[in-house]
């Protein structure tokens, strides 16, 4: 089970950090990634990290702006979104992903085993 939490309301330039809550499965055993997806909207990769050596990478559309990491004492993966555009605005969820889809993460969203409810993050110009 995986729980997506922190989004809000934000303007433009502003910063969010998003928190992924595991449970159910060994935290290690998976790669965390995030993407985004609002009913009716294409999918997107955003970001991905493989917990038990701290590899992270980026959608190119958050290189920069993004930067993903983890805490394995909490089986909690954290997303800090700063210099928000109002196209970051999106539902974010999180989801464990087979660790050979994490580096792609940004191009093929694939591999989930597991994912959760979503969090709603919204960017005013």
């Amino acid at each position: 089970q995986l729980q997506a939490s922190g989004g809000g309301l934000v303007q433009a330039g502003g910063s969010l950090r998003l928190s992924c809550a595991a449970s159910g499965f060994t935290f290690g055993d998976y790669a965390i990634g995030w993407f985004r997806q609002a009913p009716g909207k294409e999918r997107e990769g955003v970001s991905c990290t493989i917990t038990s050596d701290g590899r992270t990478y980026y959608g190119d559309s958050v290189k920069g702006r993004f930067s993903i990491s983890s805490d394995g004492a909490k089986n909690t993966v954290y997303l800090q979104m700063d210099n928000l555009k109002p196209e970051d605005t999106d539902v974010y969820h999180c989801a464990a992903v087979e660790y050979k889809y994490c580096s792609n993460y940004g191009s093929i969203v694939g591999g989930m085993d597991y994912w959760g409810k979503g969090t709603q993050v919204t960017v005013s110009s």
